[in-house]
């Protein structure tokens, strides 16, 4: 599946704290040949419900259909997908960073500085910085430094998207109002 053709979407899953749902809600997408992009679960604001939040590249037709599809299991409590605009959404990298490097190139620091991350451990050999934003906002740090000089990044790492919707509820809690469930 080509993503050029595509839209990324942000779907949230609210499930029982059952074993096993991953592999259930990740089975959906296999077989719509769908690759996740990434992956957040955490307890919810809702005792005894998980939340998890998935990107993927598609459709909103075969959007549709996988939502159709993971709130036919059981545990499942409820699942929507939304577009960037309907959410408020961050990541959050780390970057190991060779300190001779960084101190060897004032560029490193300004990148650092103009992407508002900041530095949270320094030592002789590496210094961990931590940075936070949207997905291109964190890769174009990672580009930035990386293009200007290819040596000083050791490690990268990226979460999965942690997001809330734009609405003042979100569906899971409309819904369980909705059948009359304390929230």
């Amino acid at each position: 599946m080509e993503n050029q053709d595509k839209q990324i979407f942000t779907l949230q899953v609210y499930t029982e704290n059952v074993a096993g749902m991953l592999s259930q809600i990740t089975a959906v997408f296999t077989r719509r040949q769908i690759n996740i992009e990434s992956l957040n679960v955490s307890p919810s604001s809702i005792k005894g419900i998980h939340k998890y939040t998935i990107t993927a590249y598609s459709d909103e037709d075969t959007m549709k259909k996988v939502v159709k599809g993971i709130e036919k299991k059981i545990d499942v409590v409820k699942a929507h997908f939304y577009t960037n605009a309907d959410l408020f959404l961050v990541e959050v990298a780390l970057l190991k960073l060779s300190t001779p490097f960084v101190m060897a190139t004032p560029e490193i620091s300004r990148i650092i500085r103009h992407a508002n991350a900041r530095i949270t451990e320094v030592n002789d050999t590496f210094c961990i910085v931590v940075a936070q934003g949207t997905t291109d906002q964190i890769l174009d740090v990672f580009h930035s430094i990386r293009n200007t000089n290819k040596e000083c990044i050791l490690q990268f790492t990226r979460s999965g998207r942690i997001a809330v919707t734009r609405s003042c509820q979100e569906e899971v809690s409309k819904f369980l109002h909705e059948r009359g469930e304390e929230i």
